[in-house]
């Protein structure tokens, strides 16, 4: 819960809240339950909340990021996928670097997450292709032959049909108004 007030505030609102979930068995994990500035920020469901002074302004905003935990554990998925030595078919790799990529960005897609999508799309890319030079016995001037076009363009890494698609192409989509179109239990029909 967010409160805008002192200590004591959030203390007195932490009891209410702890009697009103007693008689339905509930109660506050201490583990769980922490007591934080806004600036300070706190990780919530693997987002990273936290105040901070718009740059260039003297403004502050609210801005949600990803939280450092999903973003060491969607590399390590990545990494156990493009094994240097992994024998794996490509067209499988490329499969489920897809599953797994885009279905972390598109979780992350409502934070401040551009740059760090394309942060992660360089590192798949790179894992994929240290694997193809170690598997192939490839150097550098053959990955540059394989994968650029006569302009000097790279060329998406591909199996067939199957291509290694880019999570940055996902638009981000923040600050999103919802508040008509959330469904209220305590608004009262009046007929």
């Amino acid at each position: 819960m967010l409160v805008h007030g002192t200590r004591a505030d959030v203390d007195a609102l932490r009891e209410e809240v702890a009697e009103v979930l007693a008689p339905m068995g509930l109660r506050f994990s201490a583990a769980k339950t922490q007591v934080v500035n806004l600036s300070d920020g706190f990780d919530f469901l693997g987002f990273r909340i936290q105040r901070r002074r718009k740059r260039g302004t003297n403004k502050w905003h609210v801005y949600t990021f990803i939280g450092q935990r999903p973003i060491r554990s969607v590399k390590a998925k990545i990494r156990a996928l493009t094994h240097r030595t992994s024998q794996q078919d490509l067209g499988s790799v490329l499969t489920r670097l897809h599953q797994v990529m885009h279905g972390w960005a598109n979780y992350f897609r409502h934070a401040v997450a551009k740059n760090l999508f394309s942060m992660i799309d360089d590192f798949a890319w790179r894992r994929v292709i240290t694997m193809l030079m170690v598997r192939h016995h490839w150097i550098w001037k053959d990955v540059r032959e394989r994968f650029t076009d006569p302009t000097g363009r790279w060329r998406p890494i591909t199996a067939g049909e199957i291509e290694l698609r880019r999570i940055s192409a996902i638009p981000v989509t923040r600050y999103r108004y919802r508040g008509n179109t959330i469904p209220s239990l305590w608004i009262r029909q009046t007929a």
